[in-house]
């Protein structure tokens, strides 16, 4: 595989190609140009679309599940021998600090791979729903599992490795074919895993094919074309929105994981230590690029001096700088734009009447920013209903149980949240009342490969990982025959 900065290449129908432009990767811990990437071109989107449509509709791919399984158990051997060097990589492409990589960044997705080769070779494909007497016939009815058919596949750059293969096994699994494109600013990896499946996969070509590019265009030519049969995009509502409407021409099958603005909820009989603990230890996760973390802190009004004081301890204490270094647990945000976002938002909340407690500063080299904590935030104001997708958390006061579940229910959002309470079926009942598809409990951890994910509301459609992540991308097909 080649070194970090080394000129990589577009993956089409079964070939390992260059585009007619390139454009350039930054080292977000740096802002050093990092390499150059492949800008695909409208035309070649077109022929990875072709190839796409051409393997799915006259190849054996969506029939033959033996051959699946094979093909994925190949892309975990292959993902495995090079999980080192896809480290360096993400280090120092994503941002990612090392740490990170040997959890959701790599490891853990390098085994979503093994997972659904697992579970296609026992998962049923067909359901019997028996005999029926109808007119004076007997009629069998069946339900079986196909492959959905052409799948877009549209991941961001916070964690691109998690999402593409979140999208890409399940799919394969399921049968479909595939159009991977990966986030402008992360196309080094993405394409890594391309040349993986090129060179050391017997996946057919046209089954995968891998592009970047920084033209918008090649994104909305995959989610407008009419070979495209499902989109899977990962990203935030905005943009989730606009692929809904532009897959409505076609009427596609669309899968959404989008944006979050998740509320942590301590209960009056926390350990409010370990909330605090949790708090910065999510806030801060990968620089607060993840669409899941709790970034609004709903706390009791009568406590909220005491656990601000232990919160901004907690955050002081988080080590961040150089992601390569073994012991730095957040590394930079991904770009000086997304900088400027994260303290615009900072800047306007504070002149809106919220209390910076620590933080909202820049360092420099790189695009870093320090682990803030903002208090006073309003409740309805931009902080608290727009997601940041920056190390800052919000702390609001509640008043009871209901305004804490009301605060945290008011939002457009509903991808995840937490409780803290010494008393576990107090925290399961007060979970059970917030709109959100997942949800931790004293610190629980929900994201496992067997275990669905994705939101209420605005915050998508559809689930990843799991039994339901497989069935995302199959249709099912009912047959009725008359039976002697």
């Amino acid at each position: 595989m080649p070194v970090p900065n080394s000129a990589r290449r577009l993956l089409i129908d079964g070939r390992l190609v260059d585009a007619p432009r390139t454009f350039a990767t930054l080292n977000p811990a740096t802002g050093d140009v990092l390499g150059q990437a492949p800008d695909a071109s409208v035309e070649q989107a077109e022929a990875a679309v072709a190839a796409a449509r051409r393997a799915f509709d006259t190849t054996s791919w969506p029939t033959d599940k033996e051959f699946r399984v094979h093909c994925l158990d190949q892309l975990h051997r292959a993902l495995t021998e090079h999980l080192e060097e896809l480290r360096e990589l993400t280090i120092a492409e994503v941002g990612a600090p090392r740490m990170l990589t040997h959890g959701q960044q790599l490891d853990e997705p390098v085994e979503l791979v093994r997972y659904y080769a697992e579970l296609l070779g026992s998962h049923p494909l067909t359901e019997d729903l028996g005999v029926v007497e109808y007119l004076g016939q007997r009629h069998h009815r069946w339900v079986e599992k196909e492959a959905g058919g052409v799948l877009a596949a549209i991941v961001p750059y916070n964690y691109p490795t998690q999402l593409a293969l979140a999208k890409l096994a399940p799919a394969l699994a399921a049968g479909c074919t595939v159009v991977l494109k990966g986030a402008p600013d992360t196309p080094l990896i993405t394409l890594a895993l391309g040349e993986l499946i090129a060179e050391h996969t017997d996946i057919p070509p046209g089954v995968v094919n891998v592009l970047t590019s920084s033209d918008a265009a090649v994104g909305e030519l995959l989610t407008t074309h009419a070979d495209i049969d499902m989109v899977s995009f990962t990203g935030s509502t905005a943009t989730g929105r606009r692929i809904m409407a532009d897959a409505s021409g076609t009427v596609k099958k669309v899968f959404l994981e989008l944006g979050g603005k998740s509320a942590l909820i301590v209960l009056d009989d926390a350990d409010f230590a370990a909330a605090a603990r949790y708090a910065a230890y999510m806030i801060c996760l990968h620089a607060g690029q993840s669409c899941a973390i709790t970034s609004r802190m709903l706390v009791p009004r009568r406590h909220q001096d005491t656990i601000v004081e232990q919160v901004a301890a907690s955050l002081d204490r988080v080590r961040h700088g150089d992601p390569g270094h073994p012991k730095t647990y957040m590394g930079p945000l991904i770009s000086e734009w997304q900088r400027d976002k994260v303290d615009g938002m900072v800047q306007r909340a504070v002149a809106a009447g919220a209390t910076l407690v620590t933080g909202g500063k820049r360092v420099d080299p790189g695009f870093f920013y320090t682990p803030t904590l903002l208090t006073g935030v309003d409740p309805a104001g931009e902080l608290a209903q727009e997601e940041v997708f920056g190390p800052v958390l919000a702390m609001i006061p509640y008043d009871d149980e209901d305004d804490a579940v009301r605060i945290a229910n008011d939002s457009v959002y509903g991808l995840s949240g937490a409780v803290h309470s010494r008393d576990r079926e107090r925290a399961v009942a007060l979970a059970r009342r917030v709109r959100t598809g997942t949800f931790s409990i004293n610190g629980g951890n929900y994201f496992f490969p067997d275990a669905p994910f994705g939101g209420y509301k605005q915050s998508g459609i559809g689930r990843e990982k799991g039994v339901d992540g497989l069935e995302e991308f199959m249709e099912r097909k009912t047959f009725g025959a008359v039976v002697a």
